[in-house]
């Protein structure tokens, strides 16, 4: 597979993130990596669609990018961006940075059409955090990244993960030690799937909705089979994170929705 690419205008500051997330990655657990991307999507305009299971899945899904080619921008949560260093690497290489329960929220949307526009590959995630399902099941979606997608006309490729809610505890600084600790010791197996991309034909940005559930159907069901052990529920138990079935998209089922 090819290396990845760097982003215009910040090819330093993303080829430093990449390797810092290559290094961090393999110090803390095994990366596997499946599926691939299209060859004539690889150099962009392109929408990553991936669940998010927490903390460290964003570096997790830099290096797995990595191996297939691609250097995403990350559309991140603005408290990210406040990082001494983190924030500093994420700014020069050009991630969409998020302002959360704002009408900033909008603004963020633009500015990710823009690095599309461009012909960037971006990577979000549909369900605007980091999941509360009691499953750790993807949750319904928000409808940015589908307007996005509809709007934009750009192929969305769904990218399923699991293992990486083992690296870090929600609740981050809470319980980091004890987490950390046991992932070195244990270095337990990354997944992440490269799917193939989401059928949005014959949809208009007024069916959001409907292509919101379309991206995010297609990310449970590809997680399937990286979670076959765990089909109904984490084995791994993170107690700072909070549990609730209010966005859970199949009532009364735990959240197994890509069953």
């Amino acid at each position: 597979m090819s290396g990845p690419a760097s982003p215009a205008g910040a090819s330093r500051a993303w080829r430093a993130a990449v390797v810092l997330a290559r290094l961090a990655v393999a110090s803390v657990g095994r990366l596997r990596v499946s599926g691939a991307v299209p060859p004539g999507l690889r150099s962009g305009p392109l929408l990553l669609a991936a669940n998010h299971v927490g903390p460290a899945d964003p570096a997790v899904l830099v290096a797995a990018a990595a191996r297939v080619g691609l250097a995403p921008r990350i559309m991140a949560t603005a408290g990210v961006f406040r990082a001494p260093v983190l924030g500093w690497l994420m700014r020069r290489a050009g991630h969409v940075r998020v302002e959360r329960r704002s009408a900033a929220v909008r603004e963020s949307l633009a500015a990710a059409g823009a690095v599309l526009a461009a012909g960037h590959v971006v990577l979000v995630y549909p369900e605007g955090r980091i999941g509360l399902d009691p499953g750790l099941w993807p949750e319904r979606g928000k409808t940015g990244t589908a307007r996005l997608a509809l709007r934009t006309g750009v192929p969305v490729v769904p990218v399923a993960q699991w293992g990486a809610h083992e690296l870090l505890p929600y609740g981050v600084p809470r319980r980091l030690l004890r987490t950390l600790g046991r992932a070195v010791w244990r270095r337990p197996v990354l997944r992440v799937h490269f799917g193939g991309p989401v059928d949005l034909s014959g949809l208009s940005e007024g069916d959001a909705v409907e292509a919101t559930e379309r991206i995010v159907a297609a990310i449970a069901g590809d997680l399937v089979p990286l979670r076959a052990a765990e089909p109904v529920r984490p084995a791994w138990v993170d107690r700072t994170r909070p549990v609730s079935a209010a966005r859970s998209r199949r009532a009364g089922d735990g959240g197994v929705s890509g069953r």
